[in-house]
């Protein structure tokens, strides 16, 4: 327990032998639960997080069911990805009714000692998710591969276009503490299985109406192996986050002056796509066309109600 808050930490796993069971290990004392989720792993993951479940420790107080031990090892039968893997630690400690769930992976490259950083903003009241942030410092991020550093400052930009949290970045961290009250207000079950769950919890955290901080924390690489493939992730998280930003705004701003300057500027936009293919066939077959006219007003409308949608929704709490 951590300022008279039960604290739990779900720890996902696939193919973590060797690094799952040290991780587990230096979790700090005040943790109540740890919810090892092994995703349907090949090696000996399993093995590792079993035999720390057998481990006993004194119960903790405030814990609704200390039957299963501080440590609870639940095993997929399938691989569901790192989402799916959380989302079953998430509703496991929702469950428990765990005042403040961290989640940390299984590799080793977070720090559990930095742990109460990201507790702490919640255990004062001050936001309802915490999340890491390895760019805000050039020091921290010093260290992440110049692809990886790219991507991220490629989804930060969506990200916060999608959730409206425009102060956030590094969305792609996995180093997170979340509320008893935030895992009640949102769909945990809806919850996205693939990489991007990091992404898709911050847009409904928005539409719940729940406060989030960024934690600065240094990068850190070892001699774990990313299964990570960036062909397949960087286009499934962005078809994921432009339906997350139309239900975001179908959700909270349908009649707001919001909602309605973004659906201006999609659909200026489509139809200035849309003039200047005609204009370009027009073109091709050397027709009479004022379709680019029309495709450039089009997107100048477009670009303006866009924008003020992007002002409109900076300014939102």
């Amino acid at each position: 327990m951590y300022e008279g808050h039960t604290i739990g930490v779900v720890v996902p796993a696939y193919n973590e032998e060797g690094f799952v069971g040290d991780v587990l290990d230096s979790l700090p004392d005040f943790v109540d639960r740890v919810y090892a989720i092994d995703d349907a792993s090949t090696d000996g993951t399993w093995e590792e997080i079993s035999a720390h479940s057998a481990i006993e420790r004194a119960p903790r107080a405030g814990i609704s069911n200390d039957t299963d031990g501080w440590v609870v090892a639940i095993r997929h039968d399938r691989n569901r990805g790192a989402g799916g893997a959380i989302k079953t630690g998430y509703l496991a400690a929702r469950e428990d009714g765990i005042d403040v769930t961290v989640t940390i992976d299984a590799d080793g490259q977070m720090n559990p000692n930095m742990m109460t950083r990201f507790i702490d903003p919640i255990v004062a009241g001050e936001a309802d998710y915490a999340k890491g942030n390895r760019l805000s410092n050039p020091e921290y991020r010093y260290d992440m591969p110049r692809f990886r550093l790219f991507g991220n400052y490629l989804l930060t930009g969506l990200t916060r276009i999608a959730s409206g949290y425009w102060n956030v970045t590094d969305p792609q961290n996995g180093y997170t503490a979340i509320s008893l009250t935030a895992l009640e207000a949102i769909d945990l079950e809806g919850m996205y299985e693939y990489y991007g769950y990091c992404n898709d919890i911050l847009v409904k955290l928005n539409v719940a109406g729940m406060q989030v901080v960024d934690v600065d924390m240094p990068a850190s690489y070892g001699d774990e192996e990313s299964s990570i493939k960036y062909a397949d992730y960087i286009p499934k998280v962005s078809l994921m986050l432009l339906r997350n930003f139309l239900w975001r705004l179908g959700s909270r701003y349908r009649k707001h002056p919001l909602g309605l300057a973004y659906g201006l500027g999609m659909v200026t936009t489509l139809l200035g796509i849309f003039f200047g293919i005609h204009a370009f066939w027009a073109a091709l077959t050397r027709a009479e066309s004022t379709d680019v006219r029309k495709s450039l007003t089009s997107f100048a409308v477009g670009a303006f109600s866009i924008l003020a949608g992007i002002l409109l929704d900076r300014r939102e709490k």
